[in-house]
């Protein structure tokens, strides 16, 4: 709208304003039959435009839930196969696809009809033109020249008045669409930065909530008067059931979100006095789901700090364990990564994450559910790897499987937003509160599954002495 039809806008209108102002000088009374068509297309524009753009608005609203329909759908691709729901999401398709088609038919109908309507309003007016002209004519009030004149002038009239009403489809469409991105725009942005203080490079990685409230709307409380201190290179676990408020904790610390009210201070400063840049720069995360970029393994693990040599990678990914596998492959460091990442198993992707955790040597680090995706044999290589680069720096770890924190210097144990408990393994289970229910209610969950499994075995091995019947 901005590049095509405003430039034509403006052209049409001052040839209009032209035009109005030598119709006047001819003939005030021909020009006064020739501006009755202004009011009469303006309110069959306004008329029409109005209904004109609600369509519109559906129709970029549709199109919106289209495209999200067909992303959805190869994205999750291996998903809808596995449950046989190829014809349900063409069903989708074509519902969402037939409400699309509604709205841009009826947009573009409704909006179509400006064009004839104002050509019709300015012929009737060129039809009075030519009359009410050829009368005065014939009364010799008016030349033949100039009654000629003022209507050729009618004509020139017409044209900028068609080509207003033909933008007004461009026009109508992009005001829609100005719409959804001024939504955007005007949604609230985060809290500006006031950073009046820098941290050094390396920094002990002391960190003290005090006091903190924070929920993501006012009518739900998640964390209330929420205080604690994680000592500098203690490792700080984060347990508790599923919406307790475990990755909100941590992203408090990113200041993914800011806090209705406390304060979280690294090494004694209140993070709302660092640059975000700043705070972030002090923090590894690895995340609970792997996120590689297109590109080599060896660029994948030095996003985690730009300047680190291709020696400091190659020692990170060895500290990870990475280089067991990248090794077998036949580019090695080299082997480039495709969009969706599927030239490597899950848990190679952890492990390139963690990899890329190491090489940005960070003061503070946070591993949330760091090791969901690798089997046991690699859990296992990873835990000592990860308790070399717990070394001299504040973690926090958020897990759900209690075996892997059972070495923290320090468990927080939350259920809606508090912490209930906090100690280290061998007190909370002496206590025999919330992380013993949680502890004793996995530890029994493997020992049903370590007698179903005897029990299977038992049956199929057949009378003792024989063997399985397999």
């Amino acid at each position: 709208a901005l590049q095509q039809a405003i430039s034509q806008l403006l052209q049409s209108v001052l040839t209009v304003i032209g035009i109005v102002i030598m119709m006047f000088i001819v003939s005030w009374q021909l020009a006064l039959i020739a501006l009755i068509a202004l009011p009469l297309s303006a309110i069959a524009a306004g008329v029409i435009g109005s209904r004109a753009q609600g369509l519109f608005t559906r129709q970029w609203k549709t199109t919106g839930a289209l495209n999200g329909q067909i992303e959805e759908s190869f994205s999750g691709h291996e998903l809808v196969k596995v449950f046989g729901r190829e014809q349900d999401m063409v069903t989708r398709f074509t519902e969402r696809n037939d409400e699309l088609f509604d709205a841009s038919f009826g947009a573009q109908f409704v909006s179509g009809t400006i064009f004839p309507v104002m050509n019709f309003v300015s012929y009737l007016a060129y039809v009075g033109i030519a009359v009410v002209g050829g009368l005065r004519v014939a009364s010799g009030q008016l030349s033949l020249g100039d009654a000629t004149a003022f209507i050729q002038y009618s004509r020139e009239f017409t044209q900028p008045l068609g080509q207003i009403a033909g933008m007004a489809n461009m026009l109508q469409s992009g005001v829609a669409s100005a719409e959804r991105t001024f939504e955007l725009l005007d949604a609230d942005e985060q809290k500006p930065e006031q950073a009046t203080v820098v941290l050094p490079e390396r920094t002990d990685g002391r960190v003290e909530f005090k006091n903190v409230y924070f929920s993501y709307t006012q009518d739900k409380p998640l964390i209330e008067d929420l205080s604690f201190e994680a000592h500098p290179g203690h490792t700080v676990a984060i347990v508790g059931p599923t919406g307790a408020g475990k990755t909100t904790l941590v992203n408090l610390v990113m200041r993914f979100y800011e806090l209705n009210s406390g304060s979280i201070e690294l090494d004694g400063v209140d993070i709302t006095e660092l640059s975000r840049a700043d705070l972030r720069s002090k923090v590894g995360m690895v995340l609970q789901d792997a996120w590689l970029f297109g590109g080599s393994i060896m660029e994948n693990i030095r996003y985690g700090r730009l300047d680190a040599s291709d020696e400091e990678v190659i020692a990170a990914a060895k500290a990870t364990f990475v280089d067991r596998f990248v090794r077998a492959l036949p580019d090695g460091y080299n082997t480039l990564i495709d969009e969706e990442g599927t030239n490597v198993s899950a848990g190679e992707k952890q492990l390139i994450t963690i990899a890329r955790a190491f090489v940005a040597n960070p003061s503070l680090l946070i591993l949330d559910e760091a090791t969901s995706s690798v089997d046991t044999r690699t859990e296992l290589l990873v835990q000592n790897a990860m308790a070399a680069l717990r070394q001299d720096r504040t973690s926090f770890v958020i897990a759900h499987r209690l075996s892997t924190i059972r070495d923290a210097d320090t468990i927080l144990v939350m259920e809606e937003g508090q912490i209930v408990e906090q100690g280290n393994h061998a007190t909370l289970l002496e206590a025999d509160g919330a992380y013993a229910r949680l502890y004793n209610s996995q530890f029994a969950g493997a020992i049903v599954e370590e007698e179903a499994l005897a029990d299977s075995i038992a049956k199929v091995a057949g009378p003792q002495g024989d063997s399985p019947r397999v």
